[in-house]
């Protein structure tokens, strides 16, 4: 492909890697493994192929690297891989034995960044950014699994980053390149469902542990994971069972909870088909944990167990638009076009039949109504019957391979240059704006476990000490140009929160 990158990193990412590489968090030596060369790297001319560094290999990460190793056009290379964990690593370089592996993804950028076209990132929410950014500081076009970042800061600072730099960027929401997509755009563009006024989505997760507090055990370290790099950004904590790979989802120092995790994919087809952009506020509650004492009051290092919030659109029409977000096997009211023996998310959602209901969205016009899964997977427009008897012809380019195309599509984006190409969920105009409304909603939540402690007397049991909760029960006013909270300002600490010492702040 094209030489877009720089030939020689720019000296404030020498700075970054000087400050983050040499020691500062305890670490007195890297770990290399293979130990031999990769050859025949660097950029190629167009139309060839493109050379990925995959930041992740495991989960996700996994996902993402089979999808670019069996691109139909056999345009794509996995040239190096990075996983602070030797037992997501170990499967991926049994299937690339080319691929040079490192463990810290800021000494593969400082050796390897002549050698490698795009980066792909498939880790915990709360390294998402800096990753990020750091790719795309080195003019390497960028996938980033959803959401984009931890805090609405980091969201914006990527949305930026993605302009300043000219880079191909695609989101991992794979939804938004399915052919679902495009069959929802053409039943609105053809007035089937009128001005639509409400839109609800929701999911049965989190399916991993939330509501509950940080486990007292010390268990040791897994001698296959490097712990203080898993941490990165993070402030340090004991290490405990059962967070890595999964459960890091529930606890917010690490993961963005059920929002973060199926937000994007569920609130995606109302904002890519209504042109949403920020919400001016969201209000709603969650479920509320105890520890067994009134006074200690609920959890807050990890997300509730369930929640159903509100928030407030202006749409391009002038009309005012509510999306209800539902989690934890909350529901919306049922359409009266479903027979009351039937499944509801069976029937609006994508897996019939699953436990683990993956999640829906449910539009509500002045005309009609339509469903589909996460996504856009899988429309049907109520009643059912008239799935039957109308059809709106298609008059848009499905994405070659549905939702596998979304891995593609950025690939052949990507070879083909900054600007010549179209993708799915770029950064800025969709997965920016709409990554900064999912973790605006966890702003609310994480406004919720605010406290102050009182001191009050009680008729029958005397002098008592308990909290009040200030956070709770309010509307958040957003004033999303200046990325803060205008009626609330102690809910403002969680727009942006402070790395560990020793990791540089985000700077364009």
């Amino acid at each position: 492909m094209k030489k877009e990158q720089k030939q020689n990193v720019d000296q404030s990412r020498r700075d970054f890697i000087k400050k983050t590489s040499a020691g500062v968090l305890g670490m007195t030596a890297f770990s290399i493994v293979p130990s031999y060369a990769v050859s025949g790297l660097g950029h190629v001319a167009p139309s060839d192929k493109l050379y990925i560094a995959a930041i992740g290999c495991g989960g996700e990460g996994e996902n993402d690297i089979h999808h670019y190793a069996t691109a139909p056009k056999k345009n794509a290379v996995v040239s190096f891989l990075c996983d602070v964990d030797d037992r997501m690593a170990a499967p991926r370089l049994k299937e690339f034995p080319k691929a040079k592996f490192y463990h810290d993804w800021r000494e593969m950028f400082d050796k390897e960044s002549k050698n490698f076209d795009a980066v792909s990132v498939a880790i915990p929410d709360h390294n998402h950014a800096i990753v990020g950014l750091s790719a795309m500081q080195l003019n390497k076009h960028l996938y980033l699994q959803k959401p984009l970042s931890h805090d609405i800061w980091e969201a914006r600072i990527l949305t930026e980053a993605a302009k300043k730099y000219k880079v191909v960027t695609q989101m991992g929401d794979q939804g938004a390149s399915c052919d679902g997509m495009f069959t929802l755009r053409e039943w609105i563009e053809e007035g089937l469902l009128g001005d639509i006024t409400k839109v609800y989505c929701w999911t049965d997760r989190p399916v991993w542990p939330q509501g509950i507090p940080w486990p007292k055990a010390q268990p040791k370290i897994p001698k296959e994971l490097k712990w203080d790099l898993w941490l990165g950004t993070a402030e340090h904590v004991d290490y405990i069972d059962n967070l890595v790979p999964f459960n890091w989802r529930g606890w917010w120092q690490f993961g963005t909870g059920a929002l973060g995790d199926m937000g994007c994919h569920i609130m995606g087809p109302p904002f890519k088909l209504l042109g949403l952009g920020y919400p001016s506020e969201v209000s709603g509650s969650a479920s509320t944990v105890y520890d067994g004492i009134f006074t200690e009051g609920n959890f807050p290092q990890s997300g509730p167990v369930s929640c159903s919030l509100k928030f407030k659109f202006k749409q391009h029409n002038g009309q005012d638009l509510d999306l209800y977000w539902m989690d934890g096997g909350i529901t919306p009211e049922r359409p009266s076009e479903i027979e009351p023996n039937a499944n509801m998310n069976d029937i609006l959602g994508d897996w019939p039949g699953l436990n683990d209901f993956e999640g829906s969205t449910l539009f509500i016009g002045t005309k009609g109504k339509a469903a589909c899964g996460w996504g856009g997977r899988n429309p049907v427009l109520l009643p059912l019957s008239l799935n039957k008897v109308i059809n709106v012809p298609k008059k848009y380019k499905r994405v070659e391979g549905d939702m596998d195309g979304h891995w593609w599509q950025w690939v052949d984006a990507c070879i083909a240059g900054y600007g010549n190409m179209e993708v799915s969920s770029p950064f800025v105009g969709y997965a920016g704006p709409l990554t900064e409304t999912v973790l605006m909603g966890n702003l609310l939540l994480r406004s919720f476990t605010l406290r102050e402690k009182i001191t009050r007397k009680d008729p029958v049991y005397g002098e008592m000490t308990s909290y009040t909760f200030p956070g709770r029960y309010k509307t958040l006013k957003w004033d999303a140009e200046n990325m803060k909270i205008t009626n609330f300002e102690p809910a403002n600490q969680f727009v942006k929160r402070s790395y560990r010492q020793g990791w540089p702040d985000l700077k364009l």
